[in-house]
């Protein structure tokens, strides 16, 4: 079973996440939002768990992963927690 968190919580552990899974979220994409991880279906489109729990596309834990880690390197001083999930929102609204 497919567990529903927050999006602050799932941006907080992406280092230790499934890299060929999916962050599926509720819109408006906020820190709060729910949100969960879950293999892409074979078939393609969005697990059925994340359908039930009225959650949609984020972006995949290998791009959010990626991001992160290069964001971070172009930085001098590391951000909160808060700062980094609201840098993957805008990430995934604005450039993803």
């Amino acid at each position: 079973m497919v567990q529903v968190m927050r999006l602050d919580d799932v941006v907080s552990r992406l280092s230790s996440l499934d890299s060929e899974a999916t962050i599926y979220a509720s819109e408006p994409w906020t820190p709060k939002s729910e949100a969960m991880v879950a293999r892409e279906p074979d078939a393609g489109g969005t697990p059925s768990e994340a359908l039930r729990a009225g959650l949609r596309y984020f972006l995949e834990i290998s791009v959010a992963q990626d991001f992160v880690e290069d964001w971070l390197a172009s930085l001098e001083q590391k951000p909160t927690p808060s700062e980094v999930c609201q840098r993957v929102i805008d990430y995934a609204i604005n450039d993803a």
